[in-house]
């Protein structure tokens, strides 16, 4: 790396910074993923239960006894929330995904040595 100019060098690291926030993102958004459908097949098992059918909710370590109409509600606001995150993270990863396909093809440029030269004014 020492024949490799220190701009390229930062260039590097910042790819290096860019990918791993970039899995961080992509995790993050499974795992909210995962909670929808989880919530989405807690909503199903619901509708088949009559209005007066005991429900439990898990809040915190403790099951609750919860009236259906307040569950379901719950599951319906955690969904839509969840939804909205993932959203978010679907930007910031399009974003982070241009940003570092740029990076990447400056880095190549300046490795193959085929960097044009900036017009003369």
């Amino acid at each position: 790396m020492d024949n490799i100019p220190m701009k390229v060098q930062n260039q590097i690291a910042m790819l290096q910074q860019l990918q791993q926030q970039l899995q961080t993102v992509i995790s993050q958004k499974a795992q909210y993923d995962l909670a929808v459908r989880e919530a989405k097949r807690a909503q199903e098992a619901l509708k088949d239960l009559p209005d007066d059918a005991e429900v439990f909710m898990n809040i915190g370590t403790v099951l609750v006894r919860q009236q259906k109409a307040k569950v379901e509600a719950t599951l319906a606001e955690k969904i839509e929330t969840l939804e909205i995150r993932i959203k978010s993270l679907e930007k910031q990863e399009k974003a982070m995904q241009t940003k570092f396909e740029q990076l990447s093809a400056q880095v190549k440029e300046a490795l193959e040595g085929k960097k044009q030269p900036s017009p003369v004014s």
